[in-house]
């Protein structure tokens, strides 16, 4: 297991971390043997949102002897109304919840609390203003029961504000195949890095579709991270079966992204997911199946580095990554990691054959133009 820093946080996370949606109806004992495997695995972050009584007594006995070797997340604004989930913004009511998380998973604190769900301009208002969940979180932070703040959302424009606002510092936000051209979510990815802000990647396998049998499949707003942007397709045909090795490459090849939580509700579930460690090239390559998601103009760079091998020995992902990040504030440590490339944009000869290779478009020649301008080559 590969561990990647949570932005601006202290925190070391592993990059394939857990989600635990999948094991709300899951016996105590399943529970258990999923998060004693993931924690053998070397899986130290684990998400968790849902407010049932019954999830949150097995998950504290599943994570009663690992406490101390995890990063544990816990949702404000995710409660309970009769008996069903339901989203709050009642800040006495999300204190309670909160209390009840810590108390049922024996433990003292969250290691991020995350502002949840958060999809509209208008709730985001809410939400960080005077009253809101945030301040509740900040109370949460000084009194020790919470190390950090994050935001979890749906939506590009939201997502874009709670990074910028200077207010959090982990984002969680949906990051898949299918998502892979919304429009502004690698301006949201470069954002992130340019504000220190640690991004997870939820919804790495679309909530499922992704990987359901069938040529044709239906993708919702809410898992493409497109919740604010309407009239958008829903439903694709995929050129060839897509794999969860895929799915995983694809997000982690997104360099920004410090953890995925893909949901498991079983031990083979959870090995599935791990394959990706002993998976091959082959296996991994995703480049014949992003075009197939390709609803909005793309010409984005996804850092997969198709185009290569560069005449040159250019890192062509590596060097576009650096440059939209500049692209947003450059930065004396930006400028420091250029200057360290072996070889910089200054050695691209123009020969555009990387262009030629690239799956989506991607003018390479101008953006080497561009980080010669930007980092003055």
């Amino acid at each position: 297991m590969k561990l990647r820093q949570l932005g601006r946080t202290q925190l070391k996370v592993s990059e394939i971390g857990l989600g635990t949606e999948f094991l709300l109806s899951v016996p105590s004992k399943d529970v258990e043997a999923v998060i004693d495997r993931a924690v053998d695995e070397g899986v130290n972050y684990i998400d968790m949102f849902w407010a049932r009584p019954e999830f949150r007594d097995h998950m504290g006995k599943a994570l009663r002897s690992h406490r101390s070797k995890l990063h544990l997340t816990a949702h404000l604004g995710s409660t309970l109304r009769d008996e069903q989930y339901a989203v709050s913004r009642d800040t006495e009511r999300c204190k309670d919840f909160f209390d009840d998380f810590l108390l049922r998973t024996r433990t003292d604190y969250a290691d991020v609390v995350f502002l949840h769900n958060c999809n509209t301009s208008e709730d985001f208002d809410g939400v960080m203003g005077n009253g809101g969940l945030l301040e509740l979180a900040q109370d949460l932070v000084k009194s020790g029961k919470a190390r950090f703040i994050g935001l979890s959302t749906h939506s590009v424009p939201t997502a874009i504000r709670a990074v910028e606002s200077g207010a959090v510092d982990v984002l969680m936000f949906p990051v898949n195949l299918a998502s892979y051209a919304v429009p502004g979510k690698q301006k949201l990815i470069s954002t992130c890095a340019a504000h220190g802000i640690g991004l997870v990647a939820m919804k790495v396998f679309g909530g499922g579709s992704l990987l359901r049998e069938g040529r044709m499949i239906e993708m919702e707003d809410y898992q493409m991270g497109r919740q604010e942007m309407p009239g958008a397709a829903s439903h694709y045909a995929k050129p060839t079966p897509i794999t969860p090795i895929q799915c995983l490459a694809y997000v982690l090849d997104q360099q920004d992204v410090a953890s995925v939580v893909p949901g498991c509700k079983s031990v083979s579930e959870l090995e599935g997911v791990l394959d990706y460690y002993s998976a091959s090239a082959d296996e991994r390559d995703y480049a014949h199946i992003l075009p197939a998601f390709a609803e909005f103009a793309t010409g984005e760079c996804v850092y997969c580095n198709h185009c290569l091998p560069c005449p040159s020995k250019i890192d062509i992902g590596g060097l576009i990554r650096l440059l939209e990040q500049a692209l947003h504030g450059l930065t004396e440590e930006l400028a420091k990691t250029y200057e360290k490339l072996p070889n910089d944009a200054s050695h691209c000869m123009g020969c555009a054959e990387c262009t030629e290779r690239c799956p989506f478009g991607v003018d390479v020649v101008a953006k080497m133009i561009k980080a010669q301008e930007v980092f003055g080559v």
